[in-house]
């Protein structure tokens, strides 16, 4: 009965280790899937958030498009149609609209003009 409960002791010694191996892989990949992940996303939220000014256009988290006609440190005030403003937290802002359509077809127009320029020179 000695020589079985003397084996059985070396094996749960090194078993409870190896018990932890499975748990810290699993962390490990929730960590690289799930958190970092995560915090990046809530880091670039803070930083749109922070650099927010006066005339951008957004998209609130409840779907509202309107125009930034003031600023203070916690609340925002937008423009949602002619003279209709709505206070709203900081937090509250999903995205910003980028510059308008014109802008960027006119930067494209440019690319295109200066490629047969280009081909022209080879």
């Amino acid at each position: 009965m000695s020589i079985a409960y003397a084996a059985n002791g070396v094996q749960g010694a090194g078993g409870g280790f190896t018990a932890l191996i499975p748990l810290l892989i699993m962390f490990v990949i929730f960590y690289f899937l799930l958190i970092r992940p995560q915090q990046k996303k809530v880091k670039e939220h803070r930083e749109m958030v922070e650099n927010l000014k006066k005339g951008d256009k957004i998209v609130t988290s409840g779907g509202i498009h309107g125009r930034i006609t003031s600023l203070d440190d916690t609340t925002l005030t937008i423009e949602i149609a002619d003279k209709v403003r709505v206070k709203l937290n900081r937090g509250n802002i999903a995205t910003i609209i980028p510059a308008t359509g014109a802008q960027v077809s006119s930067e494209k127009e440019k690319d295109k003009a200066e490629q047969p320029e280009k081909n022209e020179q080879k």
